[in-house]
């Protein structure tokens, strides 16, 4: 099948109404972010890198000041009181995170630094131990490096065959096509649950249905989807659910690895040490249960107190005024973006996220970056760790707006006056949009 090259400028659906700016008190929450109003040369912060990293609110920020100040001690074990709560909060937040993902219980959920080790976590573990010669492993266009390159190396270990669903012209995955590459041979789905490019939100639930009939396996990624709406992961009925703590506003370096209480039961430990063990003489080693067996050496500790505190701050929130708080400043977007001459809007599929991938004609997307970085304004250029997509646009980099629910309207609009002032001014040096210019990481 050939992938397309398209740039389309409506991408939410018409048929959903526009919330008014007024029902979102985001003036209120934008004040639980003291990182916003700190000025960037002269210039008001406009945050618009969301899907690389969510800013903190102060009560996560709080939270880490308090274990340190008060509680810091290694967990599990301990004969002393600072032990005993640092556990407590330790496994506490285990279980809030268990909560708000709707998984069955704490020994569902493995603390892992991020998407990106939990996935090489059960490519590591399940993988190695599931995944046989002439088995294949469906991913699609839509992926991070992240949910690739474990995989690609898994099939080279495994003499497995790796499967490729292609996105359509509005960035939607292909269902015909994936029902086509489904077959006895599937081992695994690995699915995004919210492109960091374009913003689709692929039909999880359906897809997940449709694999489990030939017995594989579904791993979805869901480091671009949590912060932006509720995940019920027994209602989606998926093995696994990866995701990273600072894209739902919690600390850098701490994720979760969510795996179905079976499945993770007949995985072995991905790496060995302290902390993961039951008994250990030096003529062999048994392995504490589940979830711990995955959680070798010390954990960062204070990160799950702060992922779990970011989950408490999402759970104080209305996610269903955040998801039309966030689409009202999609569609806004959308909008003014399409006044910009010459500027083209990647992806339309519906009830996508509020991700803007956009370049100019004739213009460098670096030295675009470069001039709203100047006017305080932050946003990412690049692959965005995910070539692939960048090859069916036809594209190598974009430039990137991604707000979050603490975003403004006046915000996206500071954003489209820089672009529209960048062109006006003809700020043209280097190579036009499209160029070979390096990508930014992403997770």
């Amino acid at each position: 099948m050939t992938t397309a090259r398209y740039w389309l400028r409506e991408s939410v659906p018409a048929r959903v109404p526009a919330p008014r700016a007024a029902d979102f008190p985001v003036a209120a929450i934008r004040r639980d972010f003291p990182i916003l109003h700190r000025p960037v040369d002269g210039n008001p912060l406009v945050w618009l890198d969301n899907a690389a990293t969510t800013q903190k609110p102060l009560a996560v920020v709080e939270s880490l000041v308090d274990y340190y100040l008060h509680d810091n001690s290694n967990v599990h074990r301990g004969a002393h009181a600072l032990a005993r709560r640092a556990t407590e909060a330790y496994e506490g937040a285990r279980a809030k995170v268990a909560a708000f993902l709707g998984a069955g219980g704490p020994e569902e959920v493995v603390f892992v630094r991020g998407t990106t080790e939990a996935v090489n976590l059960v490519a590591g573990s399940w993988g190695e131990a599931e995944v046989r010669a002439g088995d294949e492993i469906v991913l699609t266009e839509l992926e991070h490096h992240a949910n690739i390159v474990p995989w690609q190396q898994l099939a080279r270990r495994r003499r497995a065959t790796l499967k490729v669903v292609p996105i359509d012209a509005t960035g939607a995955l292909d269902l015909d096509a994936f029902r086509a590459l489904l077959s006895q041979r599937t081992a695994l789905v690995a699915v995004t649950h919210a492109s960091n490019v374009l913003g689709t939100v692929p039909p999880i639930r359906e897809m997940v249905a449709l694999a489990h009939r030939y017995g594989a396996r579904v791993l979805v990624d869901g480091a671009q989807a949590v912060g932006h709406f509720p995940v019920d992961v027994r209602a989606l009925d998926v093995d696994f659910y990866v995701l990273s703590g600072h894209k739902m506003f919690a600390p850098t370096g701490i994720g979760v690895l969510y795996a179905k209480r079976e499945v993770l039961a007949t995985m072995g430990p991905w790496q060995t040490g302290g902390n993961m063990i039951d008994r250990v003489t030096f003529g062999g080693s048994t392995f504490a249960g589940q979830p711990h067996r995955m959680e070798a050496g010390t954990a960062d500790i204070a990160g799950a107190v702060g992922l779990g505190a970011a989950v408490d701050y999402l759970r104080g929130l209305d996610r269903e005024r955040v998801r039309a708080h966030e689409r009202h400043l999609a569609e806004h977007a959308c909008r003014a973006l399409a006044e910009v001459p010459g500027l083209r809007l990647f992806g339309a599929a519906p009830g996508r996220v509020a991700v803007h991938s956009f370049l100019v004609d004739g213009t460098d997307p670096v030295a675009l970056a470069a001039h709203l970085d100047r006017r305080g304004i932050a946003v990412r250029v690049g692959h965005h760790c995910a070539q692939p997509t960048l090859a069916a646009l036809g594209e190598a980099v974009t430039v990137r707006a991604s707000p979050a629910f603490y975003n403004t309207t006046d915000e996206v609009d500071a954003l489209v006056g820089a672009v529209l002032e960048f062109v006006a001014g003809g700020v043209r040096p280097g190579p036009a949009a499209g160029g070979r210019r390096p990508g930014r990481r992403d997770r």
